[in-house]
């Protein structure tokens, strides 16, 4: 009689009382990862999923899974690089829009801030872009989020997530709305990216005020069993001497683990991951799982349903069936008090009538839109438009005004500052204005560029700009200890011009420049000189048109150690040169003479082999040009461009490696023990085509052909620190009198452009 009783028991609850199965996951940072091993493992022992909470990491995993992924789907995607970039608030390649990037300079770091800026509205509040994030969220949930009404319970699972409202020291609960705008709020975790607003208000990491929403559960679903997943705890009591443990308190609420009703089961993984170690959640994922499977017996006793997993695939794939594919018929943007902002929909889509955006070009589209310097973030969600979806983008704009700051700073006596402002404007175009100067004894500029771009799938930006350098080169490598030779040759250069720019896909761009130019260069022919000597001296004024064609996916702006470079440039220079001899030249001149050439360079760095503790680069350059002789040998070479494949040749005068035609190849062998830093050799070959030599009667001609040959080495050990490289570094020049020079330095050895070399 018992057993019959126990049997009646179990057949009204499950066919005429069902059980309901409610699953709660915790917040906890990467550890929270191990929610997916025990979603993985519930459905393996078929364990029914009826309805869903979370917060914070438990609010992604759970709306991934309430949007009809399976965990196994769930775990490829969290260990997928393209996460993995989303998790470092980087861009995959193919994201990355070369066009955007500036010319290089010196800045080492950025501080933003509006004309009304107080200090501490210039402080930035993220540690990391959430640009792709965004994104991701739109495209993974978004779709699912609008094809359903934006009603969770219309999803998979009925799914309830919770984020933080900090302006009223509350939970803010979600069962409607736009699920990828809500779970991104619930998993805002503070400083490590920008929090959003939903309603007006802005909402912060839910775990701050529930970080296990059993409650939720509880009083929005019918549940009769709970199975909870928790890898957190409330935060340690202050001490007196730990300032974290005091802010954490004085921020966080305490949580409740413990469950309201007596059925339920909390499962307790030991993932004690760091709270951004997203490279390791395989071992959160992996503890997640087995932790389970050491609860399924105890879970078994009261959960009598099972879930057929052919079934539950069955019901995936219907739901999964109805979602929307992601296609874009209209693009809607919005931004603080409604500023126009249209530069931002006509760079994605001109809303033609008929005109439809595919996934593909979208992601093309709105990542070449995002990467542009006046937008600082975008927030977008969907909205269902039939067989199609309206986009709508809330543009977060960048600060009106950005200044940058940097430098190189070596032991040898050629230290530079660097100071950059720029204005930035989008609204019908975007804009911007920089003004930037470099200061020191070796070198200096001032530079002034205006960058107006008008809105399109392919953009297009012309920017008139005037610039003024100054170099000022002395005998000797001397450090800081060593008294510096007095100055043996002056270059002066301003010119001014435009440049129109347009992209070459989303690596590579078209510069066509026009520029107006004067040179003015103060030089001695002989060591031997007083200071009661007077210089010679060579003016050249001239025009110069040039076309240049670069790809790049370098991955550093200096001492790159991964990607790809490739550089075409043709220039034409026009001018009159006139040179007035000093006193120490041999032969007294006052010539002028009409120069015009065409020269043909380019460049290539590719990295073959790039894996994460060894690099091995390819590295050459080479130059063509019908370049006439000037005055005197001096003036020639100061008009040549030089073999500079290492920065450091940039700031020593070396004839050896000047030459009108030449070319030069080397490798890259770089070791990177520990993450940041690279110990490199950089080894080359150059060979002149021609070569500019001093005759024994002391004029001077072009040698024969290839004669002149020679090497360069630098050994380098360099830490990439979070603001700049340090680095130590002995190159090796065989020809010159002492081969060997020795310098530690920190910052960027970049300069502004040269006007015809």
């Amino acid at each position: 009689m018992k057993f019959y009783l126990i049997l009646l028991i179990i057949f009204q609850s499950v066919i005429i009382f069902p059980q309901k199965i409610g699953v709660v996951l915790s917040g906890g940072g990467a550890s929270g990862f191990a929610h997916i091993g025990v979603l993985k493992a519930l459905e393996e022992k078929q364990i029914p999923i009826d309805y869903i909470t979370g917060t914070s990491a438990g609010a992604l995993i759970g709306a991934l899974y309430a949007s009809g992924y399976s965990p196994k789907e769930i775990e490829a995607y969290v260990l997928s690089k393209r996460f993995q970039l989303m998790t470092q608030g980087s861009l995959e390649n193919n994201q990355q829009f070369f066009f955007l990037e500036d010319e290089n300079d010196a800045s080492i770091f950025s501080i933003p801030f509006a004309k009304d800026s107080t200090l501490l509205k210039s402080l930035p509040t993220n540690f990391i872009s959430s640009v792709l994030l965004d994104f991701e969220m739109m495209r993974i949930l978004g779709t699912v989020s609008a094809s359903k009404n934006d009603d969770f319970n219309q999803l998979f699972v009925p799914f309830r997530c919770v984020a933080s409202d900090i302006e009223h020291k509350k939970s803010i609960n979600f069962d409607k709305g736009k699920l990828n705008l809500v779970v991104r709020a619930s998993m805002t975790y503070p400083f490590f990216i920008s929090p959003i607003q939903i309603d007006g208000k802005l909402l912060f990491d839910g775990g701050l005020y529930n970080n296990f929403p059993v409650e939720l559960m509880y009083q929005d679903f019918d549940v009769d069993y709970i199975i909870g997943s928790n890898v957190t705890s409330n935060a340690t009591k202050p001490s007196e001497d730990n300032l974290i443990s005091q802010i954490t308190n004085m921020l966080v609420s305490h949580s409740n683990f413990s469950l309201p009703c007596d059925y339920g089961i909390i499962i307790e993984p030991k993932a004690t991951l760091g709270t951004f170690d997203f490279e390791n959640v395989k071992k959160a994922i992996d503890e997640g799982y087995f932790s389970t499977l050491k609860m399924i017996d105890s879970i078994n006793i009261h959960v009598v349903r099972k879930e057929n997993p052919t079934d539950l695939e069955k019901k995936r794939s219907i739901f999964k069936n109805s979602i929307t594919t992601l296609r874009i018929s209209r693009i809607n943007t919005t931004s603080k008090k409604d500023k126009d902002v249209s530069f931002v929909r006509n760079s994605i889509s001109k809303n033609k009538k008929g005109v439809i955006l595919s996934e593909k070009k979208l992601i093309k589209r709105y990542f070449r839109t995002a990467n542009f310097e006046q937008v600082d973030n975008l927030y977008p969600s969907l909205v269902k438009n039939d067989s199609t979806y309206n986009m709508d983008i809330y543009v977060k704009k960048t600060k009106e005004f950005k200044l940058d700051v940097g430098g190189h700073f070596s032991s040898r006596p050629i230290n530079t500052g660097y100071i950059g402002l720029s204005y930035l404007s989008v609204k019908k175009n975007a804009i911007k204005v920089k003004a930037e100067s470099y200061f020191g004894r070796f070198y200096g500029s001032i530079k002034t560029t205006i960058d107006f771009t008008i809105p399109n799938y392919y953009p297009i930006t012309f920017s008139p700009y005037l610039t003024m350098n100054r170099w000022d080169f002395f005998r000797s490598s001397a450090t800081f200890f060593e008294d510096v030779k007095p100055s043996f040759l002056v270059q002066n250069e301003m010119y001014y011009g435009l440049k129109i720019k347009n992209p070459i896909g989303n690596k590579g761009k078209n510069t066509f420049d026009v520029r107006l130019f004067e040179l003015n260069d103060s030089y001695y022919q002989t060591s031997s000189f007083s200071s009661k000597d007077t210089a010679d001296l060579t003016k050249f004024v001239g025009t110069n048109l040039s076309w240049t064609m670069e790809f790049n996916t370098l991955n550093k702006k200096q001492f790159a150690n991964a990607g790809n470079m490739f550089l075409l440039k043709f220039r034409f220079v026009d001018g009159i040169e006139r040179s007035i001899s000093g006193s120490t030249s041999l032969l007294k001149y006052d010539t002028r003479k009409h120069h015009q050439w065409i020269q043909l360079n380019s460049e290539f760095q590719t990295f073959p082999i790039s894996i994460k503790h060894f690099h091995f680069g390819i590295h050459g350059k080479a130059i063509v040009n019908s370049q006439s002789l000037f005055s005197n040998y001096t003036a020639t070479l100061l008009n040549t461009t030089e073999f500079a494949p290492l920065p450091d040749l940039y700031s020593f005068f070396l004839t050896e490696y000047r030459a009108p035609q030449h070319a030069g190849v080397g490798i890259n062998f770089i070791l990177s023990p520990i993450k940041n830093i690279d110990f490199r050799l950089d080894s080359y070959y150059y060979q002149p085509f021609k070569q500019l030599i001093v005759l024994d009667d002391g004029s001077f001609s072009y040698s024969k052909l290839f004669k002149g040959e020679t090497f360069l080495h630098a050994l380098s050990a360099i830490y990439h620190s979070p603001i700049g490289p340090l680095r130590a570094t002995f190159n090796y020049f065989p020809k010159q009198i002492n081969p060997i020079s020795f310098q530690i330095s920190y910052g960027y050895v970049l300069f502004n452009e040269r006007a015809i070399r």
